[in-house]
């Protein structure tokens, strides 16, 4: 397998994880449905912008 699909392939676990996790947030429906078009749209920097800024948002 090249790297590229490697990469490929950790991107797509890392947008998984992300969805499921704003699914199961305390959010409201709107607010889950932005985030999810967000890391559909952009699934690298959506991804990184949802881990900082997104439902439950890491403080520190």
């Amino acid at each position: 397998m090249e790297v590229n699909g490697i990469l490929g392939l950790l991107v797509l676990v890392a947008d998984i994880y992300a969805i499921l996790k704003i699914a199961q947030s305390s959010a409201s429906t709107g607010i889950k449905a932005l985030w999810i078009v967000v890391v559909l749209l952009l699934p690298v920097l959506g991804v990184i912008l949802w881990y900082f800024f997104g439902p439950g948002a890491r403080s520190g």
